[in-house]
């Protein structure tokens, strides 16, 4: 046999047996979904899980475990939604993320029951092409709402599947909040014979009495502001002191966010403000699950 016969028939041998092996070495999805396979739901541990003290972060947990908390009646999971987006010159573009990641967990275990699903990042943060709104300011990442929609819903859809009965949607910001309802009441209807709802956490980001506690201790509403003032400065330096940069915190003397992107004066905050501005929200957050938890589906409807 000739050499070039002889390097060929090696080539066709090392090819079968690659083909041979290869499919034991990297799971197919049709070996995963075969009939004669087993079922994850199958699955052993070797030793039981015990739920107790486990964290109630979902990216936290094995996958086990999180099917023995599921198993042992944890089936409410909140999906907190956050932003990147300017938030002035004194505060990191993450604030959204840092403050609902905190605030999500300590509703959580307030509810008792709840896991927290990963914080979205990205949200509507205004036009790209042309860039406008939080867009006209560096590091600022937007999508459309739309996008955001398919997101919640697909995550929510996620959350079903694995035996959450009731999905809530918590956003820290403004620009989360139209996409939110529109998700949780257009899945509510479709799943309302299924035992199942998602829920607008709406009363966390717009009734939470903030203005009114902040009013009575004597601020103004020009100095509270809407954006990057006293309040959101505040709940980051209680959750985050190093993603405020104390030096530049300046009042808003401009018109808008024309120059600095500050509504309000962030010298007017501080971290025990922002304990106190944090525990209303959370209060205001529990007090509706539990109130719409409270309700049948039926009753919603009347």
């Amino acid at each position: 046999m000739n050499r070039g016969l002889l390097i060929a028939t090696a080539m066709i041998v090392a090819g079968l047996i690659g083909i041979a092996i290869l499919p034991q070495l990297v799971p197919s999805a049709a070996r995963l979904n075969s009939p004669n396979a087993a079922s994850p739901a199958d699955y052993r541990e070797p030793t039981p899980i015990a739920t107790a003290g486990l964290p109630v972060q979902l990216e936290a947990l094995t996958w086990t475990e999180v099917r023995a908390l599921i198993r042992a009646g944890t089936t409410t999971a909140i999906v907190p939604t956050g932003g990147t987006e300017q938030n002035g010159p004194h505060m990191v573009l993450g604030k959204h993320n840092y403050i609902v990641r905190h605030a999500a967990e300590r509703i959580a275990r307030r509810l008792g029951n709840t896991l927290v699903a990963p914080v979205l990042t990205y949200v509507p943060e205004g036009s790209i092409e042309p860039p406008d709104g939080h867009m006209a300011y560096a590091g600022t990442i937007s999508i459309a709402e739309n996008t955001f929609a398919s997101i919640l819903d697909a995550t929510a859809r996620s959350l079903r599947a694995h035996g959450f009965t009731t999905i809530a949607f918590v956003g820290d910001s403004g620009g989360n909040q139209a996409a939110q309802q529109r998700v949780a009441q257009a899945l509510s209807a479709q799943w309302i014979g299924n035992g199942v709802r998602v829920l607008h956490v709406s009363d966390y980001y717009a009734d939470n009495q903030q203005m009114t506690q902040l009013l009575a201790a004597g601020e103004t509403e020009a100095g509270i502001g809407s954006h990057a003032g006293i309040r959101d400065t505040s709940e980051l330096m209680a959750v985050y002191p190093d993603g405020v940069r104390l030096d530049r915190r300046r009042p808003d003397t401009d018109p808008g966010m024309a120059w600095s992107g500050v509504i309000g004066d962030p010298t007017r905050a501080s971290s025990e403000r922002g304990e106190t501005l944090l525990r209303l929200k959370v209060e205001a957050a529990v007090r509706q699950i539990r109130r719409e938890t409270a309700a049948s589906p039926e009753q919603e409807k009347l």
